[in-house]
């Protein structure tokens, strides 16, 4: 052969000869195709590298310029058509001859294709369509020389018959389409032969530099291939990704933009019936959803061309020509290169295809969650109260909405195509094995389905136990975090155990129920591997029986091949259908969420009902301001904040707020407030009093609109300006209400940002408010001052400080009215005159607002401008002091004796935990610096190091990042026992080498046609056999191991810390399970191919580094992304249940619009990181499914070539099936191990908790030598006593010397921070006593057991804690009390007659918390607690603060008689509470200053004693 040249090296004149004319020389026609190409090549080349070349470099093009021209998809499209055609055209003239002309002019065509890509993606983003000019004349020329082509080639009888001529016909319809494609882009944008050329703007997203999700904006094949996301991954290795670098939502995805297409759809449907979720659900997002199942059915489809290109290759090989008939007609595209070709290009536009469609509904899905949290949100913020605090709906329920309910429906959105997909997919793949096999196929198909009802059998059963599993995980979760929250006073009872059994009895339950669903999951991880093994045997066996022969080799590969696919759509069938059901379950929970009650209308409130005085001018529209009739999201805009009041005209007017013949309810009929008429006098300091628990609060609450009216009216005087324009009254906040409630509420926020609460920052008035409120010096110890960030409910703050933080918000905000409930309960003497004085009287006074004020300080009475007296739900007097002194004498001498026999109330001090500031601040900087301290309450330093540790686990873990977690795995897994590990790893190897050995057994068996089917059959059975029951003990094996492991971390953690509550696995972390068996399945798979075609080795090395350079960057990016989603979501539930928790407060404030712009925002932020984290694994997905079609086509390639050496061609079939199920085993294992890191993680944690040390139980003295009855008579000596709270920290009590006489009454009193309640917990050994000691009854009490030492003495605490139950469980939780011993308990804490009214008595139920009593009532409770338990030594911790002094007196007096004998120690912040004790400890700074009777130290003028009693008097 004498080289190459162009027209064909046969020299006989008619190569080159144009004798018939120009265009009948074929090779002169090639010729002319080659024009068009060159000259694309010509022009492009230089504009692509000088134009591009110098301004690429120099500027980065921003992506706001990513616009698409007209048809961009459609272009890609075609163009990447084009590019296969041309491929297909230079195989066929290559095959035919070596007549360059043929394959030349292909080739060319194939660089300008590309190039013609690369062009056009180069204008398109730098906005230039001028350009696009030569891309027009290039589509002209080549359509019209290929239809020379096509001309010629008909002429010449050259017809459909020929692949040539069906390839040429292909090019010019192409061609053809992309010249339309071009001409359309003239005629949208005008750029040429146009006089105005259309101006065009990027899309709003790209002109806002925050939006960094592309995937909507780039160019098609970066969306298929996620190339856009390559920097953020690669990067990611370098620096971690924080949120900055993701950036914003593009607008069609963020919240506010779903939630009103969900809210119109719902809200349509309204008119006709009862809206359903799942109709406007469909008809908001039914479009993707749509387009999503179309890419998977093409997917779907064209999976089928694996085992079709198998039966292929492998029937080629066989050397059968004739049987090749009946799946390809003659194009003769059986050649097995060209078919191997078609394989990998199948193979890579199904995984496309399929990412595609995941990407769809992914994207599909956060939308839906996005609007459904924000309908929920929207709603929460309508609730009404009683709802809320009838526990109808608790905070629980909301939470779980907002957690479960929403990520169920996002999760069955993400698999809903599967549902209509997997039929289609079962029904062709069954046709498929029909035709391949005959009838034998059916019944081997028609096993699958037979077993399918058992398969959804367990699912169904599957979901049930999951349920029942939650519901007691549920109930576990709440046992300890109520635990976590008493845990103080679980201590000090020695209460730790009866709790901790209680909760290891739930969990017991929990267990069993965990049992069944181990059970379960592992008979369906078994029936998914077994079926298809079932299957197979069935077929062949079948086979062999009916048709009497053995399949070809190439019928059973492909066969087996189908069978892979088939198993998918069973296995997930199973899922798909749990979901549903589970989204069923959201939906109707949904739903009944939604169209539960709403608060009343309260247009009263906006003015527009008539005011009985109508002595003012209304101001129409102005109740617009803000209206709950309409949805606020749409008035967010116009929502302005309230400016500064200006001093208001004449009244003329005096009633604000007023009450005409009220009834109100918490829900049942019973009215909570019955015949209510009252007047609140507008700029006047109106009081409420009355005794614990007669509907103060309730009242504040009724008149706010929260409570439901079952008659009557409230009308709020709409008119505080006479005259001022519509525009002033609509700048202040009308309607709005400072409102401190009395339970405090704060935000998860600075603490400015607490007292602002999205007011204007005027520093001014900002200072007077905290100086009013004394909250300098508390912020100065904060450490960052007022920008320090309060937890969660405030947790690191004292009771005080919250209290006083609620106060100044209330009169921060520029409201004409405002709601004060109870603000002294938490405050000492001090603290409550000064804000009594400077900022009620002082600082809403000169302000002239309207001020009402509940409270139980009879002493502030004189102040008051009107008082309102209350007992039991109804108003018992209302006036002013002096008409209540003239009227009603009994009452006002009653007020009168109380308030003299006492001087002065007994107070709560400002801290909760009064140790000294120092101890404070450290314990508050800990808090701030370790933000893990959000699940700790107020509680053991101990706990608090437990965090610093973990603290430290979590930076060092950042510092690996890319190591995977070996150890910690093999710590979880141990701990389920050495022997389960074992079993598990060796049933798991043995069970994939009998898989490979069934498929080996069936190539040998379809090879070789000496032996008879007799020999094959019975090894055949027995393997599959084998196989099925290996199946069987993996999965039990697997799930028991998990199981066992998860108990036992449970058992030891629950033992170990009585403390933070943890989350759990409950089964084996899944991925551990699937990372083992998929990393084996493509070893198999990788072992089988290289047994097949050793060559295939050499392919594997590339492969391989590829490989493991994607699943490094993977692994680091998807770590931080899937951080960022959890610490996203953390935000975003907190908002929920913090509306939810200050619903009254914010209702008040008028402040909704404001709360649901934050939600937007968290959920959007949320949203973002999740997107990009599904994003990342499509990316990933993607990747490993093009190196899976590679090794596909490597395998192909290999055994094709060493097939013609004595391969024999059964074995290159089953090389090709192993090759197949690699590509959907790659990925997995990348994401198996990411996800391993993230569940690891907790284990981690569990583990650093189990090596914290707790409290020393035992003590040096056996409970034997402690007598029965001790402490006999309560003689305490405390010793040179020197007390800290840890060992790094400073003592707070110094050298305490004292001795205390059975029986004797005893005051502690001293200045905040002085030791005082330290010294009450060193009684209880709950503080490190590291010098002296306490003697109680003549025994050390450090030599005590623990448990003994707390069981013998009783306390009081500040904090009244209540437990869940009933009213016996919190009296008595050990069971050992008479009824009659309860009672005498309840009337001493003057509860008798309350308890007695309730349904059940004493198995009265208690909500979470105590919720459903009053604060004061659940005091009496605590104090009944300390009464039932007959010790002879109490202590008690200032334990009367927010009961009223009625109560309180007689309190004093119960304890004085009821405690005759016993020795009471009773720590005050207020002295006047001591004045009659029989001895008094006066503390300061950690040490004991004085020592004796009240009486004696009064008459010593200088004695500390009397300096505190002058200064609190």
């Amino acid at each position: 052969m004498a080289g190459l040249s162009f027209c064909g090296n046969n020299v006989t004149k008619n190569a080159y000869s144009v004798d018939t004319g120009m265009l009948n020389n074929g090779c002169f026609v090639d010729a002319l195709n080659l024009v068009p190409h060159v000259f694309l090549l010509f022009i492009t080349f230089p504009i692509l590298f000088i134009g591009w070349g110098s301004q690429s470099s120099k500027v980065q093009i921003h992506h706001n310029t990513w616009l698409h021209f007209p048809g961009h998809n459609l272009r890609w499209i075609l163009t990447f058509t084009l590019l296969f055609v041309h491929v297909c055209e230079i195989a066929e003239g290559i095959m035919d001859t070596n007549h360059l002309h043929l394959f030349m002019p292909a080739f060319m065509g194939f660089i300008a294709a590309t190039t013609s890509v690369v062009y056009y993606h180069n204008i398109e983003t730098s906005n230039f369509p001028k350009l696009l000019l030569a891309l027009f004349i290039y589509w002209v020329l080549a359509f019209i020389t290929k239809s020379i082509k096509l001309w010629k080639f008909a002429e010449y009888g050259v017809g459909v018959l020929h692949l040539r001529f069906c390839i040429t016909a292909l090019l010019v319809v192409l061609y053809g389409l992309l010249m339309a494609v071009e001409i359309n882009v003239i005629r949208v944008r005008r750029y040429v032969f146009f006089a105005n050329p259309q101006k065009v703007k990027p899309p709003e997203d790209l002109q806002d530099l925050g939006v960094r999700f592309l995937q909507p904006f780039v160019n098609l094949l970066s969306k298929a291939t996620y190339w856009w996301m390559n920097p953020l991954i690669i990067g990611a290795h370098k620096r971690p990704i924080e949120l900055k670098k993701i950036g914003k939502l593009p607008i069609a995805m963020r919240a506010l933009t779903n939630y009103l297409k969900l809210k119109d759809a719902y809200e349509d449907q309204r008119v006709k019936k009862a809206p359903s979720i799942w109709r406007s659900m469909y008809r908001a997002f039914g479009r993707p959803i749509l387009l999503s199942s179309t890419f998977r059915y093409l997917a779907d489809l064209l999976g089928f061309a694996g085992p079709l290109c198998i039966y292929g290759i492998v029937e080629h090989l066989n050397k059968k020509p004739a049987s090749t008939a009946p799946l390809f007609p003659t194009l003769s595209l059986s050649q097995p290169p060209l078919l191997a070709v078609l394989l990998f290009l199948a193979l890579v536009l199904q995984r496309t295809f399929l990412q595609a469609s995941y990407y769809v509904t992914i994207e599909t899905g956060i939308n839906l969650r996005g609007a459904l949290l924000a309908m929920i949100y929207n709603k929460i913020l309508r609730l009404s109260t009683s709802n809320m605090s009838m526990g109808e709906m608790t905070l629980g329920q909301i939470n779980n909405l907002v957690a479960i309910e929403t990520n169920q429906l996002m999760w069955f959105l993400f698999l809903c195509p599967n549902l209509w997909a997997m039929p289609v997919q079962i029904v062709m793949g069954v046709i498929l094995l029909y035709y391949l096999l005959g009838t034998s196929a059916l019944i081997g198909a028609s096993v699958i389905v037979l077993l399918a009802p058992v398969q959804y059998l367990i699912a169904t059963k599957l979901a049930d136990t999951q349920k029942s599993t939650l519901d007691q995980s549920t109930e576990r979760l709440k046992k300890t975090t109520e635990i976590l929250k008493g845990i103080k006073l679980l201590k000090l009872y020695a209460w730790e155990n009866i709790f901790c059994d209680s909760v290891e009895d739930t969990r017991g339950k929990e267990l069993t129920s965990l049992r069944t669903f181990a059970l379960y999951t592992s008979m369906s991880i078994f029936m998914n591997a077994a079926i298809p093994i079932a299957a197979v045997l069935v077929t062949f066996v079948s086979h062999a029986l009916i048709n009497k022969s053995k399949p070809s080799s190439s019928e059973a590969f492909a066969a087996l091949a189908l069978f892979h696919i088939l198993v998918t759509p069973l296995f997930l069938l199973s899922t798909v259908v749990r979901f549903a059901v589970k989204a069923m379950v959201s939906v109707q929970k949904l739903g009944e969420f939604l169209q539960s009650d709403e608060i009343g209308d309260d247009s009263w409130r906006n003015g527009d009902m008539p005011v009985s005085l109508e002595a003012c001018k209304k101001h129409p529209g102005a109740t617009k301001a803000i209206n709950r009739k309409q949805p606020l999201l749409y008035q967010m805009d116009n929502y302005e904040q309230p400016a500064r009041r200006p001093l208001r005209p004449n009244e003329t007017e005096d009633v604000a707020v007023k009450v005409n013949g009220g009834f109100f309810t918490w829900g049942s009929n019973l009215s909570t407030l019955s015949d209510i008429n009252i007047c609140i006098p507008t700029g006047q300091l109106t009081m409420i009093v009355g005794q614990v628990g007669c509907g103060k609060s309730s009242l504040l609450l009724a008149m706010l609109g929260e409570m439901q009216t079952l008659s009557g009216k409230v009308y709020w005087s709409n008119c505080f300006e006479t005259d001022g324009s519509f525009e002033e009254t609509r700048s202040k906040n009308r309607y709005s209400v400072g409102y401190a409630t009395q339970k405090s509420w704060l935000l998860n926020a600075t603490v400015e940002d607490n007292i602002t609460f999205g007011s204007p920052f005027n520093k001014q008035r900002y200072k007077t408010v905290i100086d009013a409120c004394s909250l300098q010096p508390d912020v100065d110890l904060l450490p960052f001052g007022d920008q320090t960030e309060i937890g969660e409910r405030g947790i690191n703050l004292s009771g005080g400080q919250r209290q006083r933080i609620c106060v100044a918000r209330a009169l921060y905000q520029n409201t004409n009215i405002v709601f004060l409930d109870d603000p002294f309960s938490a405050l000492d003497i001090h603290l409550s005159d000064h804000l009594m004085q400077e900022g009620i009287l002082k600082f809403l006074q000169d302000d002239k607002r309207t001020v009402v004020l509940v409270t139980h300080k009879l002493q502030y009475l004189i102040h008051a401008d009107w008082i309102i007296a209350m007992k039991d739900g109804s108003v018992l007097r209302e006036g002013t002091l002096k008409d209540i002194q003239t009227h009603d004498v009994e009452l006002y001498e009653h007020w009168k004796t109380l308030m003299n026999r006492q001087d002065q109330e007994l107070e709560k001090d400002t801290e909760i935990d009064n140790c000294q500031t120092a101890l404070e601040r450290k314990t508050l900087r800990r808090a701030f610096y370790s933000r893990e301290a959000k699940n700790q309450v107020d509680d053991d330093e101990e706990e608090e190091e437990e965090e610093e540790e973990e603290d430290d686990n979590m930076s060092t873990t950042t510092s690996r990042r890319s190591k995977i977690p070996w150890r910690v795995c093999w710590q979880y897994l141990s701990s389920g026992g050495f022997l389960m590990v074992f079993l598990m790893v060796f049933s798991k190897l043995l069970k994939h080498s009998v898989m490979v050995a069934i498929d080996y057994w069936l190539a040998e068996w379809t090879a070789n046609a000496g032996l008879p089917d007799s020999y094959y059959v019975p090894v055949f059975i027995i393997l599959c056999g084998a196989g099925i029951a290996l199946c069987l003990i993996t999965s039990l094996t697997v799930e028991f191991l998990g199981l066992s492991a998860a108990t036992n971390l449970h058992h030891n953690l629950l033992n170990k810390i009585i403390h933070a509550p943890i989350r759990f696995f409950d089964h084996i972390p899944p991925t551990l399970e699937s990372l083992t068996r998929s990393t084996l399945l493509c070893l198999s798979a990788i072992g089988v191919i290289a047994f097949v075609t050793p060559s295939f080795l050499i392919a594997l090395i590339p492969l391989a580094v590829s490989f493991y350079f994607i699943q490094k960057y993977f692994r680091v990016a998807s770590k931080d992304l899937q951080d960022l989603d959890d610490s996203t979501q953390l935000p975003l539930l907190c908002h929920f249940s913090e509306t939810a928790e200050g619903l009254t407060t914010i209702r008040a404030f008028r402040h909704e619009s404001r709360f649901k712009q934050k939600m937007l925002e968290l959920t959007d932020t949320n949203n973002t990181a999740y997107l990009f984290l599904s994003a990342a694994n499509r990316w990933l997905e993607v990747r490993t499914d093009y190196l899976g079609a590679v090794i596909v086509l490597t395998a192909a390639v290999a055994s094709i070539w060493s097939s013609g050496k004595s391969l024999p061609s059964s074995m290159v079939g089953l090389g090709l099936t192993y090759a197949l199920t690699v590509t959907n085993y790659l990925n997995w294992v990348v994401r198996n191990l990411a996800d391993l890191e993230v569940q690891m993680a907790a284990v981690k944690k569990v583990n650093s908790f189990l090596s914290t040390e707790s409290e020393n139980y035992e003590g040096s003295m056996d409970t034997t030598q402690v007598p029965e009855d001790w402490p006999q008579h309560g003689e305490i000596k405390i010793q040179d006593l020197c007390v800290r709270y840890d060992p790094l920290l400073k003592p707070v009590l110094k050298h305490v010397n004292a001795y205390i006489n059975p029986g004797q009454k005893v005051g502690i009193c001293g200045r905040t921070g002085s030791g005082k309640s330290s010294l009450s917990l060193a009684f209880f050994n709950m503080v490190d006593v590291f010098e002296g000691r306490i003697i109680i009854d003549g025994i050390d009490i450090c030599k005590l057991p623990l448990q003994t030492l707390r069981s013998r003495l009783s306390i009081i605490l500040q904090d009244p804690v209540l437990f869940s139950g009933s009213i016996r469980f919190n009296l008595d939780p050990e069971r050992t009390c008479t009824d009659d011993r309860l009672w005498e308990a309840l009337e001493i804490a003057q509860l008798k007659n309350m308890v007695k009214a309730l349904s059940g008595g004493l198995d009265a139920v208690v909500t979470e918390g105590g919720e459903n009593f009053s604060v004061g009532q659940r005091q009496l409770f605590c104090l009944a607690r300390a009464f039932v338990r007959k010790s002879s030594i109490l202590i008690m911790d200032e334990a009367t603060a927010s009961i009223d002094m009625a109560t309180e007196n007689v309190l004093q007096k119960v304890v004085m008689t009821a405690f005759a004998d016993r020795t009471v120690v009773t720590i005050a912040h207020l002295v006047s509470s001591i004045l009659e004790a029989e001895q008094v400890l006066v503390f300061s700074a950690g040490q004991l200053v004085e020592c004796d009777s009240a009486v004696n130290l009064l008459a010593q003028q200088d004695s500390l004693f009397s300096v505190l009693v002058r200064t609190h008097k």
